[in-house]
């Protein structure tokens, strides 16, 4: 190892190399000589700080280092590793997007035999060498493994990487394999189906894909019934869409987040009068996503809004409006609805404000006019007065002749 004089030097010569005019230093510093001096004073400073494994992990600087030679060290020194302790760090790096770090922990625990894997551990490793390395050695992997390793949670992590690259052909024969297995799925593999048709714009795939789930008695979840809502409301079907949500009160699996998207998405459908075609045609620009598209987003803004994740309807917001597609009316009131339904009445006074500077779709006062309707007739009056006071504060009462 390294002297402490040498390291110290080290240090003070990169302190003093970081101008334009000594690129050629830094050039010099940062050879594979001067790199690999720099790694042993980062593992040198972790044994003075005496670092848990997590932290020596998360020390890596550049992803062309090995976690799995931290993980050798630290077993080497007599030091002990749970598979748990492994699947934490795993998932905090994945989070992070440190895909390849990740995949080497997965790796470690596969090779070492003392650890006993769940079906979850196969799964995660299909996801991330997925993205480390490509769908196709993602593809070798699975086929590798025992029929025993072939469970619902390897054969989803399959069929999720197909979706997320839009492989549909690839996705439907998986598909079938798993209609034809003895195994029992949950609702989030049909999901997976139901989210790729909708990306690729087969949305009168998806009702097929709800019906295989009801006819294998799987439990649809709250996306599950989002992914189908959208699909309907995609295809300007508002009363299929009112079914829906009559047939999620009825579900056994019905609790507060379900009951608050429901009336969410009732204010939405009642509010925006999506019936009228011609309001909503599909209108075609640069990079753009259809107005078809842009009601796929509206619901899933909705069921964000229904599970008060406010983050996630702000993103969608944003992302939205980033884009070269036309706003409507529609795309203003499932915002305004959402917002509302959160209690956000600041960031709802900016969308009004935001709608009536728009230079592509005139104000709608009628539009204002049926949500607050929708919010009162739907019991939320403390939601509705709010919304008219912000109304009013904005010029914009929808009750004053005036306007």
């Amino acid at each position: 190892m390294a002297s402490r004089s040498h390291l110290f030097n080290l240090q003070r010569k990169l302190r003093i190399s970081g101008g334009i005019g000594n690129w050629k230093l830094n050039r010099q510093l940062f050879s594979s000589g001067a790199l690999k001096s720099a790694e042993l004073e980062e593992d040198w400073n972790s044994k003075e700080n005496g670092d848990d494994l997590k932290t020596k992990i998360f020390r890596l600087r550049l992803p062309k280092r090995s976690a799995t030679n931290i993980i050798q060290n630290w077993v080497s020194e007599g030091n002990s590793v749970t598979v748990s302790e492994l699947r934490n760090i795993s998932k905090e790096l994945r989070k992070l997007q440190r895909y390849k770090h990740a995949l080497e922990i997965s790796e470690w625990m596969v090779a070492n035999q003392n650890f006993e894997l769940l079906d979850t551990d196969y799964a995660t490793r299909i996801d991330l060498m997925t993205k480390v390395f490509g769908i196709d050695s993602a593809e070798r992997y699975f086929e590798g493994l025992p029929i025993t390793a072939k469970t619902s949670e390897t054969y989803t992590a399959l069929l999720h990487s197909y979706a997320g690259l839009k492989l549909h052909e690839k996705a439907e024969e998986l598909y079938e394999r798993i209609k034809e297995s003895n195994l029992s799925f949950t609702a989030v593999t049909y999901n997976e189906m139901m989210t790729l048709y909708m990306s690729i714009g087969q949305v009168e795939k998806v009702s097929s894909v709800v019906e295989e789930l009801k006819r294998q008695n799987v439990a649809p979840d709250i996306f599950t019934y989002n992914l189908w809502i959208s699909s309907c409301a995609a295809t300007l079907n508002m009363d299929r869409v009112t079914e829906i949500l009559n047939e999620m009160k009825h579900d056994s699996g019905c609790n507060e987040d379900w009951l608050r998207y429901i009336d969410i998405a009732n204010i939405y459908v009642k509010a925006s009068r999506l019936v009228n075609a011609e309001s909503s045609s599909v209108i075609e620009a640069q990079k753009s996503i259809t107005q078809r598209e842009w009601i796929t987003y509206d619901f899933l803004m909705m069921l964000y809004a229904g599970v008060r994740n406010n983050d996630k309807v702000d993103q969608i917001w944003k992302s939205l409006r980033m884009t070269k597609q036309k706003m409507t009316n529609r795309n203003f009131i499932s915002i305004l609805s959402s917002y509302m339904m959160l209690g956000k009445l600041k960031e709802a006074g900016e969308v009004l404000d935001q709608w009536k500077q728009s230079t592509t779709t005139d104000f709608d006062i009628a539009a204002c006019n049926r949500l607050l309707d929708a919010l009162a007739s739907a019991g939320f009056t403390e939601t509705a007065n709010s919304y008219h006071m912000l109304l009013i504060e904005r010029d914009c009462d929808p009750t004053n002749p005036t306007n």
